[in-house]
């Protein structure tokens, strides 16, 4: 079959009439749209991972393999997985994208609140073991979250003992986001092993936001060859299993630019999913060495040395 593929080569973009027809991620309720910009962008990735793809799967002894697209907020993760997914599957090599948001402990609303509360416990911990606690600032910090002000920066001004609840918040949520406290990553792992050991039926995880929405799909992976994992966190060093990571990077600039373009009337995100969107950013980066492609906000291929250098020249 391989060696079929490589008579194929090199590949051709193909012409999409209509993208609404192209499977999307297994995700309940996403809506993921495909835009110009998206298909531009995969178009790039797809010769480059096809270059890493093939000996992967000329080594494996089930012709198998698995990729992640991974990415912050806005870079058009689940766009470009379902368009390399579609390209695979055109020219004869089966495809399945499975999204990783399948895949935290929680469903949305109950994972959100999880990480507040952890925010919170952590912050009001500092404020006592720094000796900074006391009713009268209790008080003030209960006004400030029930109006979602106590991971706002701007108030530290006016209350400087927030500072310390804020670092010491934010640092208990560095220990949930993206950890195996939050997200099954055995559950996950389990799957790349069973499909890239042979298995041709698997159950997969269903999730949506409500608490009677948790099921589990029977899918036939018979006449599949790869699987895309789209996911935040498919580079974390948890997953085990993937053979190319592919990251889709945007600088802090880039994502604040996005998020305001996609809130109605440019409103920025609220403090404390700023300060989650921060953190999120900050593991990206830092799993960025292992990716095997990484492409820039702008759609160029780039060198983890370029990439460094881009991620620099933010900071300045």
């Amino acid at each position: 079959m391989i060696k079929k593929i490589k008579q194929k080569l090199p590949w051709k973009p193909v012409e999409i009439v209509d993208t609404e027809s192209i499977p999307k991620g297994d995700m309940p309720g996403d809506k993921v749209n495909i835009g110009p910009q998206v298909i531009q962008k995969a178009m790039v990735i797809f010769p480059k991972l096809l270059d890493l793809l093939i000996p992967v799967l000329d080594e494996s002894p089930y012709q198998r393999a698995v990729v992640v697209v991974c990415g912050g907020s806005g870079v058009g993760k689940s766009g470009i997985a379902s368009l390399i997914s579609y390209y695979l599957n055109n020219l004869g090599l089966g495809s399945y994208t499975l999204s990783g948001d399948n895949y935290p402990h929680r469903i949305p609303k109950y994972n959100d609140a999880e990480r507040l509360r952890v925010f919170r416990k952590n912050g009001i911990d500092g404020l006592i073991s720094g000796g900074q606690y006391s009713q009268e600032r209790l008080a003030i910090l209960k006004e400030l979250q029930e109006s979602g002000n106590d991971s706002n920066k701007d108030f530290i001004s006016r209350y400087p003992w927030l500072s310390a609840y804020q670092i010491a918040g934010r640092n208990g949520l560095k220990n949930y986001l993206g950890t195996t406290n939050e997200i099954d990553f055995k559950e996950i792992t389990g799957i790349i092993s069973r499909f890239k050991n042979g298995e041709s039926r698997i159950f997969l995880k269903r999730m949506g936001r409500e608490e009677t929405e948790l099921w589990y799909d029977l899918v036939d992976f018979s006449d599949k060859n790869v699987i895309i994992i789209e996911w935040t966190h498919g580079n974390n060093h948890n997953l085990q299993g993937v053979d190319i990571p592919v990251f889709l990077n945007s600088t802090p600039r880039e994502t604040l630019e996005h998020r305001r373009s996609r809130n109605r009337d440019g409103a920025t995100d609220s403090p404390f999913t700023t300060m989650v969107l921060e953190i999120e950013q900050d593991m990206l980066i830092s799993q960025a060495p292992n990716a095997k492609l990484i492409l820039s906000k702008s759609g160029e291929i780039l060198s983890y040395g370029d990439f460094v250098k881009l991620m620099i020249q933010e900071q300045v």
